[in-house]
């Protein structure tokens, strides 16, 4: 199986201090209530090789299709969420979709 992946990228906010609170206190137990939600992941520590980045913070989730994100973002639950990432992200957020292929090593 080949998951599908939702990416969020998340620029600079007004306040950093108060992003990573609501973030974390609030925003994820949102997210984890995502319907077919299969994993999810995070990170405030979000760079470039040069240790740069245009980003603060990132957030990925794994869905088994395309078609489950649409879902799950077309529910109630998605509803709550992209609104208050909205109200939250005050930098912008850039959001993309696509799936995981494993390459050989």
């Amino acid at each position: 199986m080949n998951p599908w992946k939702l990416l969020v990228l998340y620029s600079p906010p007004a306040s950093p201090d108060e992003f990573r609170r609501h973030y974390v206190e609030v925003h994820l137990p949102l997210v984890a209530g995502l319907p077919g939600l299969l994993a999810s992941h995070y990170s405030f520590d979000v760079r470039t090789a040069d240790a740069s980045s245009p980003y603060f913070c990132i957030w990925q989730g794994d869905f088994e299709s395309a078609e489950a994100i649409v879902a799950a973002m077309q529910s109630p639950q998605g509803q709550k969420v992209q609104a208050d990432a909205a109200a939250m992200a005050t930098g912008g957020i850039v959001i993309m979709q696509y799936q995981a292929r494993l390459a050989a090593l």
